[in-house]
């Protein structure tokens, strides 16, 4: 005897959205399957099983769950649109858009729907309206699903590789940036070594000369000589701990510790390079805190060894100004005469590791491009401690946030195409349906002769054989229906004309009733 076995969570999970789209999509046919009969009833009825296994296939072949339920579609009504199946295909039509990677197999299938229409509805129909109605069907409730469906799949793809990329370009940058910010920091180590190295060299003279003052006892002379030990020491362990964080491709020369802006410009001169300085009252390196003075010499020697490495013969203006508590400098250098590609190509970290120069003395830098062609380097540093109480300028954005923003603008230009192809398919569609409509009447005209020469009770296939080839798509207005088991066709007393032949056939092929029927106001 086989156990009952308790059938598992996760499957039943796994195929409870399938089912619940099965029994979603099977409720319109459940609610108009009894009204029906014939060929309809029998096509509507097979929607349970049919839309079951487009359920099943839906993941693995998308069109084809799409195209399963045009052909019962097609025989309930030849313009598509039918209350059984009309959710299903808007349902089909935007998993297809969703899942299909490549728009040309699913243009295809339309395509094929679209001209497969016009000879069914010309050959079954015997008009071609019903083809206008089959392209309107098509385009709102399928293609216009499946547009929806393509535009969330793009968005998501889009969406996710723009992140992916802003990922890994945010590494990329973050690592260059960090190992710029500790060549930097190494930099103003190498600095401090500079200024505490001669700090501490001149208290190691001075503890000398106590040393061997005689007017000093033994025991301070001896407190001296351990001073002078303990500075010439520190300098040594000073040396020994910069020297570990110094870069080894590190190729700026060192410059003297108390170097002035002046002095730089001066060596920047006699280099070969025109500078021209302009600085304010107050403003020199040795009035202002260290870290500052540190940061406004390091902003015009980076500048000057950009503008020299960059733009060769470029002319160099530095000017440095004080006001409302900060001290503001200006680098501007014209475009160089060495024209455009003539320098090294640049990585960029010289003015990263700048910006993180002037950001530890409490400033905010800006660097970029000017409309001349040249390039201009600013910054503002506090004359006090502290830092500034904004930036100076909005930072600019990185290049992952420039792919994410292209990644958007596809987005939305993809979204601009989903809402104006179907407003031009339709577009086209009216003008198509309006040219019919005034040369049709033409195509519909039944010659009188040829209604008098008809005979009640001939056969259907010799009646037709003298009738044109296209009937009017529906009566003239008020015209009362036929009984249920006669089957009515309409034809053009004349172009223009309110009144038609109306020829009446039964079910078994038979014509019982010729006459001419008029339009009627209701």
């Amino acid at each position: 005897m086989t156990r009952w076995k308790r059938p598992d969570a996760r499957r039943l999970r796994a195929h409870a959205p399938a089912l619940g789209l099965w029994l979603a999509l099977c409720g319109p046919p459940a609610l108009v399957v009894a009204s029906l009969d014939g060929a309809q009833r029998w096509a509507t009825a097979a929607a349970f099983p049919l839309l079951g296994v487009c359920v099943l296939v839906r993941r693995r072949s998308p069109l084809t769950a799409l195209a399963l339920p045009v052909a019962p579609s097609l025989v309930i009504s030849l313009d598509l649109f039918t209350t059984g199946y009309c959710a299903a295909l808007a349902a089909f039509g935007y998993l297809a858009g969703v899942r299909l990677s490549r728009a040309r197999s699913a243009l295809w299938f339309f395509s094929a729907v679209a001209a497969g229409g016009l000879p069914l509805a010309a050959v079954v129909g015997r008009t071609v309206w019903p083809w206008f109605s089959l392209l309107l069907t098509l385009l709102l409730n399928v293609v216009l699903p499946w547009l929806l469906g393509r535009y969330r799949r793009q968005y998501a793809e889009l969406a996710r590789t723009g992140w992916q990329l802003a990922e890994r370009m945010e590494r990329e940058q973050q690592a260059v940036a960090d190992r710029t910010r500790l060549r930097e920091r190494a930099r103003i180590a190498g600095d401090m070594h500079d200024s505490l190295g001669h700090d501490l060299a001149l208290i190691a003279l001075r503890a000398g000369a106590l040393e061997v003052d005689p007017r000093l006892d033994a025991d301070r002379q001896a407190a001296a000589g351990e001073l002078r030990a303990a500075a010439g020491t520190a300098t040594e362990r000073l040396r020994e701990i910069i020297g570990v964080l110094r870069t080894d491709d590190e190729s700026a020369p060192r410059v003297p510790a108390d170097e002035s802006v002046a002095g730089l410009v001066d060596r920047a001169r006699a280099s070969g390079m025109t500078v021209t300085l302009e600085q304010a009252e107050g403003t020199g390196t040795g009035t202002l805190p260290a870290m500052t003075g540190h940061a406004l010499h390091r902003v015009v020697q980076e500048s000057l060894t950009n503008a020299a490495k960059h733009a060769p013969g470029a002319a160099v203006r530095v000017r440095i100004g004080r006001a409302a508590g900060q001290v503001q400098v200006t680098v501007d250098s014209t475009a160089g005469t060495a024209g455009p590609g003539a320098g090294p190509v640049s990585g960029g970290s010289g003015l990263v590791g700048l910006d993180e120069r002037v950001r530890l003395a409490g400033g905010a830098l800006r660097a970029g491009p000017d409309p001349e062609g040249g390039f201009t380097v600013s910054a503002r540093l506090p004359t006090a401690g502290g830092a500034l109480p904004e930036s100076l300028a909005r930072p600019e954005p990185t290049a992952s946030q420039r792919e994410l923003a292209y990644a958007q603008r596809q987005v939305r230009r993809r979204l601009r195409q989903m809402v104006a192809a179907p407003v031009a398919l339709l577009a086209a569609l009216v003008l198509l349906s309006s040219v019919y409509h005034l040369v049709s009447p033409s195509w519909t005209v039944l010659e009188r002769k040829r209604y008098t020469a008809l005979r009640l009770g001939a056969d259907r296939s010799r009646v037709e054989s003298e009738l044109p080839f296209f009937a009017l798509d529906a009566p003239p207005d008020g015209t009362p229906p036929p009984p249920h088991d006669w089957t009515c066709l309409y034809y053009s007393v004349h172009p223009r004309s309110d009144s038609a032949y109306q020829l009446c056939f039964t079910d078994d092929e038979r014509l019982v009733k010729k006459s001419v029927v008029h339009r009627r106001d209701r």
